[in-house]
């Protein structure tokens, strides 16, 4: 069985962050077209190591997801935001991307937030169903908000309290 491990991103992850981003991208969850190079650094002034969790497989980084707030509004100071997560395709069906959510919000509560909020795309079935089975609820469905590779996509809100 392999071991799963979760632990703050360190700035070393950066390459191998970048890496997993440009191998999991689909128009099932970006919004933007792929990235060409050169390619940008993974981290940057919005994001950094301290917003990020790593899943690794027996020592392996296989997936990340980034923590922020949804506003710089001081109103809004007490709920995250899930705004980032990948697995690699070889450790899907591992329970990393669950183990990854345990995390994040395990993390959000540590910070102090009382809820946690996310946006995934309308024909993201498996990430809809697994945010569903952590807790998540639909909170508004923006129809139509994205055209992504020739179709019309919705933007879903979900959120849960902590």
């Amino acid at each position: 069985m392999p071991v799963l491990h979760i632990r703050p991103a360190l700035f070393e992850d950066e390459d191998a962050l970048g890496r997993l981003d440009r191998a999991t991208w689909s128009y099932l969850h970006a919004v933007r077209p792929p990235e060409e190079p050169p390619y940008e650094p993974f981290f940057g002034d919005r994001y950094g190591p301290r917003d990020h969790l790593v899943a690794e497989v027996d020592g392996r980084l296989v997936g990340y997801v980034r923590l922020g707030f949804p506003t710089p509004l001081v109103s809004n100071a007490h709920v995250r935001q899930i705004q980032g997560l990948a697995v690699a395709e070889e450790a899907r069906g591992l329970g990393v991307g669950r183990a990854l959510i345990r995390a994040v919000i395990a993390e959000a509560r540590r910070q102090g937030a009382l809820r946690i909020s996310l946006r995934v795309l309308g024909h993201n079935t498996p990430a809809r169903k697994l945010y569903e089975s952590e807790g998540f609820v639909v909170e508004g469905i923006q129809p139509g908000e994205f055209y992504l590779d020739g179709k019309y996509v919705d933007d879903v809100l979900m959120g849960r309290s902590l």
